[in-house]
């Protein structure tokens, strides 16, 4: 959301191209954020040794929240932006 809101005060663009210079702006950082936080949970995700039973559905529940989180901030946060963009003064 910063990054659109930037965009728009510095840029003389209409919201569509807004939307698709911030998401193309953004899109690896988070993605690589949301690859390293998952693939240090992934050993805790597979283990079966001893304390297995506790580590292996909270590295679940993260790994998908992580997953769920990028998603919501790729796609769902730049579609509910352009909806109430129009709204804007």
């Amino acid at each position: 959301m910063t990054r659109i809101r930037d965009l728009e005060t510095q840029a003389d663009l209409d919201a569509p191209e807004v939307l698709r210079r911030a998401c193309a702006q953004r899109v690896r950082p988070v993605l690589m954020t949301a690859l390293v936080a998952s693939l240090g949970f992934l050993p805790m995700a597979v283990a079966t040794g001893s304390g297995a039973e506790v580590q292996q559905p909270l590295a679940t529940v993260v790994i998908g929240g992580l997953v769920t989180s990028t998603l919501l901030t790729l796609f769902v946060l730049p579609c509910v932006d352009s909806l109430f963009h129009a709204r804007r003064p």
